[in-house]
């Protein structure tokens, strides 16, 4: 079951968290460290998780798969943008309705049976359905992390040639690409 988390729930996402900074792939995928996450106060996880929550109905939304013995399996977490913001998450100009599509993470034990779509398809059904006019889902993948980027294009994002500077901690990341989707396609051409 995918579904929103709620409020209340900030264990459940420190946890997650946590599990997905130590993975091997974590410092390609993440800004952040797992020491840096581990070391955060409770209150920071309370107010990531009602920031998030379904409960709050506001412009961020963490959605989580969960397993039928309720452990979270995977994750997905969107950031509504618009132009009157100015700057998006990642410090460039907001010139569209948009979300950013940010911590992606699925536990290995759930990794190829579909999971990271259905993740995605409840997510981005969220933001469509928005009354702000979403025109785009936006993410970035570093050039190195293979395994995500295929799954990415499997799930109709395209390479679109930019690239951000994201900063964690205050040292530079690693360049990524941007990879975006239009969220409601133009009429198919025929031949």
């Amino acid at each position: 079951m995918v579904r929103a988390i709620r409020s209340g729930e900030w264990e459940q996402v420190r946890e997650l968290r946590l599990a997905a900074l130590r993975d091997p792939l974590a410092p390609l995928a993440f800004v952040e460290s797992y020491e840096e996450a581990e070391a955060r106060p409770d209150a920071f996880w309370q107010e990531r998780a009602e920031g998030g929550s379904e409960d709050r109905g506001g412009r961020i939304r963490q959605f989580v798969a969960e397993a039928p013995d309720g452990r979270w399996a995977g994750t997905v977490t969107l950031f509504v943008e618009l132009p009157e913001d100015g700057k998006s998450l990642f410090g460039d100009e907001v010139t569209v309705p948009q979300v950013d599509v940010v911590g992606v993470y699925v536990r290995p034990e759930a990794r190829g049976g579909g999971l990271v779509d259905a993740l995605f398809e409840t997510a981005l059904a969220w933001a469509w359905a928005r009354d702000e006019g979403i025109e785009r889902a936006r993410l970035y993948v570093h050039e190195e992390n293979v395994r995500a980027a295929a799954a990415y294009r499997r799930l109709g994002f395209v390479a679109t040639g930019g690239r951000a500077d994201t900063v964690g901690s205050g040292e530079p990341h690693d360049l990524e690409y941007v990879r975006e989707r239009p969220a409601r396609p133009g009429p198919k051409e025929t031949a």
